[in-house]
């Protein structure tokens, strides 16, 4: 296994680093790609992703970064992030001397590198985006400041709780791998962040409030959009819609999870990942998404994603749950 290389950068004055795992050697025979750089949610800094590490590492160089307002990073001044993200991820792809990358944006990090994606279509290879945040309705927001206000008045352990529960399914009539197992690991690194960073609670409030830009859509850089079959955070609907705003797209489920689909089907997603940025195939219902300019109306709350193959198939026939993923096009509507 290579070493990692870890670099520091400067953006509008603020201090930032990256972190480089060359591509194995030893993995010779397998398929190559552009390195890819994976940027995460508020609390998923350089060193969270070695899943990544070891399905990525085979094929390409892989990028994670403590961004502004992120891990050991200056906070964000006040004011718009945007602009100071995409220009701290330009200067990462800069100074790695490639002409292109491939680009991997989860939750708070789906935001990043969509609009780096919009911004220079030209650098960006292929993209993936996960757990995306294209509509936090009203109800959830005030749970969130719930939270914050928590965070306010010191309750870091109350503060923790409430921001965990509300990034997670907790119905008990949807199953979801390993629940327990990852809302005890999100709800410690809330704890672990709030108390190591002198900043962490600037960023959690600026993440958890934040509004992300989903609108505009994209061509010319082919994407991949995937979400937990019980995301709660922004329903897989949603996420759906979001993807068919983006031309050569294509949307996936996995089931079993929520937003935190990266924690409960950590191997899968790392396994998606890696066949898309390598062109290999991916689920073969996983049709193209007819490219639309804006997304549809929403559906009623109570709609739920059904594939065209479930919908011919009695209760008894339905995937199991032990599939790998479980794709669900979207609806084919016109382009408009």
């Amino acid at each position: 296994m290579p070493e990692e290389i870890i670099r520091s950068l400067t953006v509008d004055g603020l201090r930032y680093c990256y972190r480089v795992l060359p591509r194995d050697p030893a993995a010779a025979g397998a398929p190559a790609t552009e390195p890819v750089l994976v940027i995460g949610g508020a609390l998923q800094g350089m060193f969270g992703w070695p899943q990544m590490d070891d399905h990525l590492g085979a094929v390409a160089d892989v990028v994670t970064a403590d961004l502004p307002g992120m891990g050991t990073a200056d906070p964000l001044p006040p004011g718009p992030g945007a602009p100071v993200l995409r220009a701290a991820v330009t200067g990462i792809m800069d100074d790695l001397g490639v002409p292109r990358i491939n680009l991997f944006g989860f939750s708070y990090g789906a935001a990043v590198a969509f609009g780096c994606a919009q911004h220079a279509p030209g650098r960006i290879a292929r993209l993936v985006l996960g757990g995306v945040p294209t509509h936090i309705g009203a109800e959830r927001r005030d749970y969130w400041q719930r939270a914050v206000r928590r965070l306010a008045d010191g309750d870091t352990e109350g503060f923790a709780s409430l921001a965990t529960d509300g990034l997670m399914c907790l119905d008990p009539d949807r199953h979801v791998h390993r629940r327990e197992l990852a809302r005890r690991y999100v709800r410690r690194s809330f704890l672990h962040a709030l108390a190591h960073s002198e900043h962490a609670a600037e960023s959690l409030r600026r993440a958890l409030a934040d509004r992300p830009d989903f609108s505009g859509g994209l061509s010319g850089v082919p994407t991949l959009v995937f979400a937990g079959e019980h995301d709660t955070v922004t329903s897989p609907e949603r996420q759906r819609e979001f993807a068919g705003t983006i031309e050569d797209s294509r949307f996936l489920t996995l089931p079993d999870s929520d937003h935190w689909v990266v924690l409960e089907r950590s191997e899968e997603v790392a396994a998606l990942v890696t066949r898309f940025f390598t062109g290999r195939p991916l689920d073969p219902v996983a049709a193209p998404l007819p490219h639309q300019t804006r997304a549809p109306a929403a559906p009623p709350a109570q709609a739920r994603v059904v594939t065209p193959a479930q919908a011919s198939r009695s209760p008894a026939e339905s995937t199991p749950a032990s599939r790998l993923h479980h794709a669900s096009p979207a609806p084919r509507t016109a382009p408009r």
